[in-house]
């Protein structure tokens, strides 16, 4: 049983860049191969990957996204981050978390159920 949830500030600023975090429990981020990967999901729009880190640490961005995003982990807490910079109401969505073998969401098996973060001003 591989679980992962979300957490992270439900309302951000622009000039804020908090990080979303993903616990996983059931697995560990740091063997077996594994992609860790975040996807979001804007209001009325499909699934959209958005980076990954391996088990590895080996990192992969989304390229239009490469500029203002990081991705990490702390994995004495069994975590991976999320960080956006430069937010706009653009990303506003649903934020989730997965495990994979690949980038390919068809290929990620356990999901998160999602938070939502929402940008203002």
């Amino acid at each position: 049983q591989v679980q992962l949830q979300e957490s992270g500030p439900g309302l951000v600023k622009p000039s804020q860049t908090p990080p979303l975090a993903c616990t996983v429990s059931g697995a560990s981020i740091t063997t077996d191969n594994d992609y860790w990967s975040w996807i979001r999901q804007p209001p009325g729009q499909g699934l959209e990957w958005i980076g990954y880190i391996t088990y590895a640490g080996t990192i992969n961005y989304k390229s239009a996204l490469k500029s203002r995003i990081c991705i990490s982990r702390d994995t004495s807490k069994n975590q991976f981050l999320l960080q956006l910079r430069s937010v706009t109401r653009e990303d506003t969505a649903v934020y989730y978390c997965a495990r994979g073998i690949q980038q390919a969401l068809q290929g990620m098996d356990y999901w998160g159920k999602g938070t939502l973060v929402a940008v203002y001003s």
